[in-house]
């Protein structure tokens, strides 16, 4: 039986210390879980650059903070596998804003609205015992996608949907790769509720989320 655990987290340090989910505490789920495997949200082509220069940090800030100040020297420091699992062409993203098709006006109320679907959320972040992973966190990230989606179904393919059956494939290939071992999946937490119905349903798998319940 493979075990596989998802960790939801914040790409904002600010956001990290004020909520609860530090880096201190992002270290201590993963050394709880002994991962043998970490599949994280990197993009393959970041992960190769850093593997030739430690010192180059991707592209729009890709990766996020955490994965430069703990995850990659936590994996070299305890020998875990890496396992970049991401998946974004830069060239067009911004072609698929959202909110792109929207005259100006509305784009800014459409944006403001967006942040009350944050604001949302963070009001939701901490009704489990892990910050930003739990089924109330989950519900309202769901919504806010849905809500995305009669927006601009177009945006919603590629940016969620896509993205999405490509993070999960990764996923499971690296399972496929480390059977009988532990497989930590490390996410923004927006993905949670995604990757838990995808894997929690699969055969011979024993998926772990929330970490600590």
């Amino acid at each position: 039986m493979t075990t596989v655990g998802i960790l939801g987290v914040v790409h904002d340090d600010e956001l990290r210390q004020k909520y609860g989910l530090s880096l201190n505490v992002i270290e201590e789920l993963i050394l709880e879980f002994e991962p043998d495997v970490i599949c994280g949200e990197v993009l393959p082509a970041s992960w190769a650059k850093y593997q030739e220069d430690p010192a180059v940090r991707g592209y729009w800030g890709e990766p996020a903070s955490e994965y430069w100040e703990l995850i990659f020297p936590l994996c070299e420091e305890r020998q875990i596998e890496f396992v970049p699992i991401d998946w974004v062409e830069l060239d067009v993203w911004l072609d698929f804003d959202p909110f792109l098709n929207y005259e100006e006006e509305q784009q800014q109320q459409l944006n403001n609205e967006l942040e009350q679907w944050f604001e949302k959320q963070l009001t939701a972040c901490r009704s489990g015992l892990l910050p930003f992973n739990s089924a109330d966190f989950d519900k309202v990230t769901t919504q806010k996608y849905e809500w995305l989606e009669q927006m601009n179904p177009r945006a919603q393919i590629l940016r969620w949907e896509c993205r999405h059956l490509i993070m999960i494939q990764r996923i499971r290939n690296a399972i496929r790769q480390h059977k009988g071992k532990r497989v930590l999946c490390i996410v923004g937490a927006d993905h949670n509720h995604v990757l838990y119905k995808e894997l929690s349903g699969e055969q011979d798998l024993h998926v772990v989320y929330p970490l600590r319940t």
